[in-house]
């Protein structure tokens, strides 16, 4: 019976996988999910690893790649964090290899899809979208020196 468990975790650790990409974490979350005992989720992923299915770094890489352009630094490393299940070190392993993205750009491409101009917000205004960009995670030295390069 153990053994047929363990063919069933598998095999669902596989079918996850085949759908999308998933860190370890979310991976061992939808394994318990589906009520497999510990042991055999363990050895699922532990299977699902030796084939290289499964790579925290490779994730990691690939998901602020795609994400940098439109994302703050703060931003996605909570997302990591947090949603997937991925360790600080790893993310802070993974950014340093990887060439720094301007975060004052995409401060400015955020303005140009509010049409924001400097000249014509009222202080009201300006209060909202420093509010918006610091939600977004962006540093506030960042957002007002790019805020004020705006006409």
């Amino acid at each position: 019976m153990p053994e047929e468990q363990l063919r069933q975790a598998k095999l669902k650790a596989l079918r996850l996988l085949e759908r999308m990409d998933r860190t370890e974490a979310q991976l061992r979350e939808k394994l318990l999910q589906a009520e497999f005992d510990s042991e055999m989720v363990e050895k699922a992923i532990a299977y699902v690893k030796s084939f290289g299915y499964i790579n925290d770094e490779r994730y990691v890489r690939n998901y602020i790649e795609c994400r940098c352009q439109s994302k703050s630094r703060r931003q996605l490393e909570q997302e990591l964090q947090f949603r997937k299940g991925v360790s600080p070190e790893l993310i802070q392993q993974v950014y340093e290899e990887l060439e720094p993205v301007d975060q004052c750009e995409l401060i400015r491409k955020h303005l140009e899809k509010k049409h924001y101009r400097n000249a014509e917000a009222d202080d009201r205004q300006k209060r909202s979208v420093i509010a918006s960009l610091a939600r977004k995670g962006f540093c506030m030295s960042d957002i007002i020196s790019v805020m004020k390069e705006t006409d």
